[in-house]
């Protein structure tokens, strides 16, 4: 006896498969949505492939509307025949963009509503290509369903994709430099900055909600929250994220947002993210004056003398140094073999620090467990010329520990979520460049702390996740250092 889904056309029995997809899609958003909190980081990875498949769908969906029309012409009449191949390619492709753009969203830490309608958005655009594949080729309905779900399909795709705009490039991503004429005419403000929300009598209203709303609204703000933290409102910056408190009052050193403001634009923990501009001098100087003045929502605006204003000063001309190539190459000549041969065992694991420079940096991250100690063992010859290296989540131990601890030149030491004890710590007194540690996820404990408040340049310890408790007695010289 022959089930009668045997006997379906395969474009149905296709289309159900498809659509059974799409629902299982749309169970996920619904049980699973972001939250704002940052999951594994697999997920992360594969989740960013979110933006090079985004765009193959919606030149699909484009290109169909063309191909009718040409092909209405008896001379390309044939062009039809092959939009029966591009609805379901739209729609897997679709699908697939709108998979990876929840994985990014759900593990990525990210939340807000602008993320929940673009999430859906792809849903629907996957959904639309499904039924208009359907109605032209096994539905055979009114002669207007299909036309209409397919201005209805490429007007969708247009909001989606506006949507996604505005999460990477802000809200008013299309209109912040759009001539002025152009502006009257559709009825836009003149002007570009958006205006303080709170009372501007207040030196929050004044001087410090202006720099949210130009530097962080576009990840912070009422549409987007990266980690859950929002700063558009006083009430919501003084709430924090899920980091805790952004802001501790009267502390402006001991403030995670200060702190991250204050970063060198190439650390991954600096904000304004790479790409955004970054605070000015005057706006980090209000910044710090005003935690340091207890981040009131109501102290006066002229309370704190001699405070600079919001104006963003005339920046000079900023002029680099010519690179010499022999002199590089001079500097780098008696480790030259040894990084070569290193740099082809470990590709994208070992470079040069920078383009004039002889010292390297290290990133074995991205391996994960791969990278163990013998493979550490292998840098060995270059240990004293590596000033960054990030060993992230690698499966080193405190057999390592020597070799750590003969890094003379290192800057920066990420060891998150390893195996290193306080064994490895006790050897890393000599590091007397080092000006980030960070220990995340590892199992020291405060015996450690000895050792590190001995580095004289040290700037910030990450200690969270670790045996040292977030009430820890230190010493001066760590104080406002320590991040948990």
């Amino acid at each position: 006896m022959t089930l009668p889904v045997r006997r379906a056309p395969l474009r149905l029995r296709l289309g159900l498969l498809a659509l059974a997809l799409i629902l299982l899609l749309c169970a996920l958003l619904i049980l699973f949505p972001p939250d704002g909190l940052e999951r594994a980081s697999w997920a992360q990875f594969i989740g960013r492939f979110h933006l090079l498949t985004v765009h193959f769908p919606i030149a699909l969906v484009l290109l169909v509307p063309i191909l009718e029309w040409t092909g209405r012409n008896p001379r390309f009449s044939y062009l039809h025949s092959s939009i029966d191949f591009l609805w379901p390619l739209a729609m897997l492709s679709s699908l697939a963009a709108a998979t990876l753009g929840w994985c990014l969203a759900r593990s990525g830490a990210y939340s807000g509503r602008l993320v929940t309608q673009h999430m859906w958005g792809g849903v629907s655009v996957a959904a639309a290509c499904w039924l208009c594949w359907m109605l032209r080729g096994y539905f055979h309905g009114p002669r207007l369903a299909y036309p209409l779900a397919l201005v209805a399909t490429v007007g969708l795709v247009s909001w989606t994709g506006y949507r996604g705009g505005q999460l990477s490039q802000g809200e008013n991503h299309l209109t912040e430099h759009m001539p002025v004429p152009l502006r009257k005419l559709i009825g836009l403000s003149s002007g570009s900055t958006a205006l303080p929300r709170s009372n501007p009598a207040y030196f929050y209203g004044a001087h410090v909600e202006p720099i949210f709303i130009t530097h962080c609204d576009s990840c912070h703000g009422p549409d987007k929250q990266k980690n859950r933290l929002r700063l558009d409102t006083y009430e919501a910056l003084m709430r924090g994220g899920k980091h805790g408190p952004a802001i501790k009052a009267g502390n402006a050193k001991g403030s995670e947002l200060f702190r991250r403001v204050t970063l060198s634009p190439s650390d991954d923990d600096a904000m304004p993210p790479q790409g955004k501009r970054p605070l000015a001098a005057n706006e980090v100087k209000l910044l710090e004056l005003w935690i340091a003045a207890g981040a009131s929502s109501t102290l006066p605006a002229n309370a704190i003398k001699d405070a600079p204003t919001n104006e963003v000063p005339v920046v000079a001309e900023v002029t680099f140094p010519e690179i010499d190539p022999a002199a590089v190459t001079q500097s780098r000549a008696p480790l030259a073999q040894a990084v070569g041969q290193l740099k082809e065992r470990y590709p994208s694991v070992l470079d040069y620090e920078s383009r004039g420079s002889a010292y390297l940096a290290l990133d074995a991250s991205a391996l994960g467990p791969r990278f163990g100690d013998d493979d550490l063992a292998a840098l060995k010859p270059l240990s004293a010329q590596i000033v960054i290296a990030d060993l992230s989540r690698t499966a080193i131990t405190d057999r390592s520990a020597p070799l750590l601890g003969a890094m003379k030149h290192a800057r920066v030491l990420r060891l998150t979520e390893t195996k290193i004890t306080d064994a490895t710590i006790s050897t890393l007194g000599g590091l007397d460049q080092l000006e980030s540690l960070d220990l995340y996820g590892t199992a020291v404990t405060p015996a450690s702390l000895k050792v590190v408040e001995s580095l004289p340049k040290l700037r910030h310890l990450y200690a969270g996740a670790t045996k040292i408790p977030a009430d820890a007695s230190v010493s001066d010289s760590l104080k406002g250092k320590l991040v948990f």
